[in-house]
């Protein structure tokens, strides 16, 4: 194992630390319990957004805090979710008296940390609400969930609910708009090598010089199948089309487009993911009107990617396109 790292037990300690020092105009990082917050928080009337989960996915989440998403983020240790004691803080750190939304990745550790931090929070004074986000259709059961896991649709619910938390909406607003992101956002991904979680030291499964695993998760779970590498037109295909069928796109319909890479993948080969998974959509008669490209939810090294479609209303189209500053995503500021 290679790694830049000092000791594997540090790893999410010094990285934190690290991130919160590189981007310091955005965040405050609190040490222990370990959280990372939006500078400004909280913002009175302002509804707070706190997500979070097992480090190893970033710049999921604490990449995504600040104007425009999400008011903080608690990072788990890697692949693990983060406790109670460390979400209850960060939920009153930015609990301005509008609320607070926890947007929780349908994995049961996170399920069930984030239940009971809501419950104690609620009974120290806040006003709690869960979006629940499940948008991998390779499976519906998992060794890590109960129903489809949260991948990378995730970065486009917090995206949005947080344009709608930025502009005034109250708690039952931002609450609705995120779920409806939910039930209209579904990804499938592939992996083409494992991961290695620094305190393992070890491949988190094995795949030979040959084989890709389709429908994995982002925490290397296994998938719907494992077979024969392929070009990569024919690999997109085998991500897209469940997707699209999950979702009954129709022809005429609006969707954005996001071809997120696992850690390892390189950008040049995301985008022919991207130019295949276009190409596909547009023979399917539906319209892109808004992309994403890139390492959004990663896991660790691992080469491979991710292919998500959100189908568009009006609104979520506005709410996409409003300003956003945070280290992973900026634009319109």
């Amino acid at each position: 194992m290679k790694k830049l790292m000092n000791d594997p037990k540090n790893v999410v300690t010094e990285s934190v630390e690290g991130f919160g020092r590189a981007h310091a105009d955005l965040v405050t990082v609190n040490p222990d319990p370990l959280y990372v917050v939006r500078k400004d928080a909280p913002r009175s009337g302002k509804v707070g957004l706190v997500s979070g989960g097992g480090s190893g996915h970033e710049p999921l989440h604490a990449g995504f805090v600040g104007r425009g998403m999400l008011d903080a983020a608690v990072p788990g240790p890697v692949f693990t979710s983060p406790t109670p004691d460390a979400i209850i803080p960060a939920t009153a750190a930015v609990d301005g008296g509008a609320g607070v939304v926890h947007i929780v990745k349908n994995y049961t550790g996170d399920v069930l940390n984030f239940e009971a931090a809501a419950e104690m929070a609620e009974a120290e004074g806040s006003t709690v609400r869960q979006v629940l986000v499940n948008d991998d259709v390779a499976v519906e059961d998992s060794l890590y969930t109960a129903g489809r896991r949260g991948v990378a649709g995730t970065v486009l619910v917090e995206k949005i609910a947080g344009a709608s938390a930025e502009r005034g909406d109250d708690l039952d607003a931002v609450v609705a708009v995120a779920e409806r992101v939910v039930a209209n956002v579904r990804s499938m991904g592939v992996a083409l090598t494992p991961c290695i979680v620094p305190h393992a030291g070890d491949p988190s499964f094995d795949l030979r010089e040959d084989e890709i695993e389709i429908g994995i998760g982002i925490h290397g779970e296994p998938g719907r199948r494992r077979g024969k590498l392929e070009p990569a037109d024919a690999i997109t295909e085998h991500l897209l089309q469940p997707v699209i069928d999950d979702l009954g796109l129709a022809s005429g319909e609006q969707v954005l487009l996001f071809v997120n890479g696992m850690g390892g993948t390189p950008l040049s080969e995301l985008y022919i993911v991207y130019r295949a998974a276009a190409a596909l959509l547009d023979r399917t008669g539906v319209s892109i009107e808004r992309s994403l490209v890139g390492n959004y939810t990663t896991s660790l090294e691992m080469q491979g990617a991710s292919v998500t479609v959100l189908r568009l209303d009006g609104e979520m189209l506005t709410l996409w396109d409003e300003p956003v500053n945070t280290a992973a995503l900026r634009w319109g500021v």
